[in-house]
């Protein structure tokens, strides 16, 4: 692994949530394409996008700033699925999956962002 953000577990484990939004997207309706799948697919890339692009920063500093940036896509995801699940368009099994990687990545964010401290 030539990359420091390789050898993150927490970027990782953003690897599989985008995996997993990628999929449970697919089941949206065809009218949600640029809507809402588009948003929650986005986001969820934007959380290992940030986490890989802050840890080749030129300081802790900077890091923390990428690290805050992925947190709030995280969060972004979890709100995502609330606006499936009200618009009757997520499965209750798939919303639980998915909130609870955000949840789970999000306390390693907030773990890791401490450590720079």
């Amino acid at each position: 692994m030539a990359f420091k953000f390789e050898k993150l577990l927490v970027w990782q484990k953003s690897l599989d949530l985008t995996a997993v939004v990628h999929e449970v997207s697919k089941k949206f309706p065809k009218e949600e394409l640029y809507i809402l799948t588009s948003q929650i697919k986005r986001a969820a890339d934007s959380v290992s996008l940030n986490i890989a692009e802050g840890s080749t920063g030129q300081s802790n500093a900077e890091f923390r700033r990428f690290l805050s940036i992925a947190m709030r896509s995280d969060i972004e995801v979890v709100g995502c699925i609330y606006i499936a699940q009200r618009r009757n368009i997520i499965h209750e099994d798939d919303f639980k999956m998915i909130y609870k990687m955000c949840e789970e990545i999000l306390v390693m964010i907030a773990s890791l962002r401490k450590s720079l401290n």
